[in-house]
């Protein structure tokens, strides 16, 4: 998959709801709320999507294992290392 950068992709207005300690804090120091917010965003799906893609791919991950377990890695023999 191909992401787009932060910078170029499209945006869409939102609201969000934030603790008023946290939103004052970060405006106190200059923080672009709307970029660690995408920022942040982004890494927490690419986070999800591999856990999910894990969780989906785990029974043949598993049954892949088992049998390398047992049979050795293909090609094995021709290894150099």
């Amino acid at each position: 998959m191909v992401e787009t950068s932060t910078k170029t992709a499209p945006k869409r207005a939102t609201n969000i709801s934030l603790s008023l300690d946290v939103y004052e804090s970060a405006r106190e120091l200059g923080m672009n709320i709307s970029q660690l917010c995408d920022q942040l965003l982004r890494e927490a799906i690419r986070v999800e999507r591999a856990r999910r893609w894990a969780d989906e791919h785990a029974d043949f991950i598993d049954a892949y294992n088992r049998l390398t377990e047992a049979e050795g890695l293909p090609l094995d023999q021709w290894r150099s290392f």
